[in-house]
């Protein structure tokens, strides 16, 4: 596993260097380093790592959401107001709509199954939409109409929502029925998520004021310890709690850093922010090469032109979704186009519930499988190279106070 992990770091910087140096994205050589190194290509990562992949990856998620809420203004937040309500889940609505009347005459499946499908697809990737986002607040670009703000708010709580359609649409697919109560755990997963993590926040940052009061690196250092350990207990709730109450630990540690940030003197905040920044330098390398190493080739070459259309018309959809939730907003057109951008890319989710279907035996579960993989290597790149390509152009500074 050791030389696993070598692999994982040194290749997968080497590659983002060289993207990098041709004008490329760091995140596509990452995920191709991924592929290369996989079981469908040279297999060069130890079983081992392959087996905790999906926990490496949570964890950089959660330090790249650590730092992305130690960067939000709350203020900010609520300026943005109703359309990131709208952008968590009318984008990903429009998408599952354009798989379940599509899907069937394109790609030959049921309609039931083109929903299970465009619950897989639906998703926003926040491991490539939210350190841009964190960028973009930190250089001030979009911030006067929390522009980034909104498009992070929102690709937080996608994820949520799509999950938990997914889980729905499985279960129809299986012969199963769906109660009204396992569409309401949506808002309640949501909610219950921001105020747990809310009331953590509150509690750390009181505990911070009484502690480590004398040593100034020793208190930092051990802060940003303290917060990376209570994220992953944040986390864990989930799956504790799954069988008896909806919660999202991620939003929970979004919300968590989001109060730390407002209740902690500037400085303190600032300095936690810049650790969980160099920190993701090496998360970064370690989730978008294991999300590569998930990747199955063999199933993009299967899914074929069909499926690459199937793609580009539920991304029309998705377009339209963003657009719709961007209507009464101050926001230029040059503003929604980059709206749209940026809610192009995925990767996580479909990497973490693509092989579902299949593993369950659900007749679809191969074609399901096949459209994610071809949709993380269209899209992510896409998104990546879009707002990378686009933010300077078509988002304005905000001067500094």
């Amino acid at each position: 596993m050791i030389a696993s992990l070598a692999f994982i770091l040194l290749a997968g910087l080497a590659a983002a260097a060289l993207c990098r140096g041709i004008g490329l994205p760091r995140i596509i050589g990452m995920l191709f380093v991924g592929i290369l190194l996989g079981p469908c290509a040279l297999d060069l990562l130890d079983p081992a790592i392959l087996s905790v992949s999906a926990d490496l990856r949570k964890i950089a998620l959660i330090v790249i959401l650590l730092k992305a809420g130690l960067s939000l203004d709350l203020s900010d937040l609520k300026k943005v107001g109703r359309p990131a309500v709208l952008m968590a889940f009318v984008p990903a609505s429009c998408e599952m709509l354009a798989f379940f009347l599509l899907a069937p005459s394109l790609l030959g499946v049921s309609r039931i199954e083109g929903a299970v499908m465009g619950a897989v697809l639906g998703a926003v990737s926040p491991a490539v939409v939210v350190p841009r986002m964190v960028q973009l607040i930190e250089e001030r670009r979009g911030t006067g109409k929390g522009i980034p703000q909104l498009i992070l708010a929102g690709a937080s709580c996608d994820d949520i929502y799509v999950i938990v359609l997914f889980t729905a649409f499985v279960g129809m697919a299986q012969g199963g029925a769906v109660h009204l109560t396992d569409l309401l755990d949506v808002p309640v997963s949501i909610l219950l998520g921001i105020a747990v993590g809310a009331g953590t926040g509150l509690l750390l940052s009181r505990a911070f004021e009484r502690a480590y009061a004398r040593d100034r690196m020793v208190r930092n250092s051990m802060k940003m310890i303290v917060v990376l350990g209570v994220s992953f207990l944040l986390v864990s709730l989930e799956e504790w709690l799954e069988s008896t109450v909806p919660l999202s630990g991620l939003l929970a540690v979004v919300s968590m850093a989001c109060v730390l940030k407002r209740e902690s003197p500037a400085p303190v905040s600032r300095r936690l922010s810049e650790k969980f920044g160099k920190l993701w330098l090496a998360a970064e390398v370690v989730l978008f090469v294991l999300v590569g190493a998930a990747v199955d080739i063999r199933y993009t070459l299967e899914a074929g032109l069909p499926a690459a259309a199937m793609i580009g018309l539920a991304l029309c959809f998705r377009a339209a979704g963003v657009c719709l939730c961007l209507l009464g907003t101050e926001l230029d057109r040059k503003e929604r186009l980059f709206c749209v951008i940026a809610y192009l890319p995925k990767a996580t989710v479909q990497a973490a519930i693509g092989s579902v279907p299949l593993s369950l035996g659900l007749p679809c579960g191969q074609i399901v499988l096949s459209v994610a993989v071809l949709a993380i290597l269209i899209t992510a790149p896409l998104g990546a190279v879009g707002m990378d390509r686009t933010s300077g152009r078509l988002l304005a500074r905000e001067d500094a106070p």
